[in-house]
């Protein structure tokens, strides 16, 4: 069955930062609901590329090389092995859309970890 997803509604039904929600499938990836504020760890994905696209607020993609700001409407690709640092000033939601295999945290284990769960 085909439904449509109102991204509002499911940012509407949680609170907590850095625990992502799926919100649905696309191939072989999930697409992907957080609110993220402050810093998270650093780490990267040995197999897996992300895509981060930002909603509200602002991120800064901290990258050993340089930083990047990412504004609503706009996103970026981390590539497989980069290391990376989200970043958020402010709270921030984000959409993501990463395969299904992706661990939040990459190649780090830390109470950040966290399986994501539907909603």
């Amino acid at each position: 069955m085909i439904t449509k997803v109102s991204l509002a509604e499911k940012l509407a039904l949680f609170d907590d930062h850095w625990q992502p929600r799926i919100v649905g499938e696309l191939n072989d990836a999930h697409v992907k609901l957080v609110k993220v504020q402050g810093e998270f760890v650093w780490h990267h994905h040995e197999n897996e590329d992300e895509l981060f696209l930002v909603l509200r607020g602002r991120l800064q993609m901290k990258l050993r090389d340089g930083d990047l700001w990412i504004e609503p409407g706009e996103f970026v690709i981390i590539p497989k092995g980069v290391e990376h640092c989200p970043v958020a000033p402010e709270e921030t939601h984000i959409l993501l859309l990463e395969p299904k295999t992706t661990l939040n945290t990459g190649n780090v284990s830390s109470e950040r970890t966290v399986d994501a769960q539907w909603i």
